[in-house]
């Protein structure tokens, strides 16, 4: 599973209250993670009916990151690393127009297949493309940072 920033495309968008919450938990949550393949979490209701839950250590990570994200005032999404997106949810995803991300897509810039009319990306592509355009940026940057010290332009 992905647990990804959600932007328009659905998920869920935090309150004020949530994120002051969500930061807190989720300090307190990291602290504790790492090391064992299961933890035991108990629940507890309105009513003070309690449960205890065994908790797979990968899901854990999972809520301390969907925390970390909520703490951000991100919207996050939780999808399985097998799903399509629209190109709509895909755009999204990039923080670019649906437009723009057709053009990519016609370009062969992504893998893409078609349902009917519609186009559908697999999240693990849409994935690997926001990599690979981090990546370009990361090494951009680094040229130009080099670039800058040659120059001696005090940076």
């Amino acid at each position: 599973m992905s647990m990804t920033p959600s932007g328009d495309a659905g998920g869920i968008t935090p309150n004020a209250a949530e994120v002051m919450l969500a930061k807190e938990t989720s300090r307190r949550l990291a602290a504790i993670v790492g090391g064992q393949s299961t933890y035991q979490i108990q629940l507890v209701d309105k009513e003070h009916r309690s449960e205890l839950l065994t908790i797979p250590a990968a899901a854990m990570q999972l809520l301390v990151e969907a925390l970390a994200a909520i703490a951000n005032g991100d919207s996050v999404m939780l999808l399985p690393a097998h799903a399509e997106l629209s190109t709509q949810q895909a755009a999204d995803m990039l923080h670019v127009s649906r437009p723009y991300l057709i053009g990519l897509l016609e370009k062969g810039e992504m893998p893409f297949h078609k349902v009917g009319t519609h186009r559908r990306l697999h999240l693990k592509d849409v994935l690997a493309y926001k990599q690979q355009v981090y990546a370009a940026r990361l090494e951009a940057l680094d040229s130009l940072a080099e670039q800058a010290q040659r120059l001696n332009m005090g940076y």
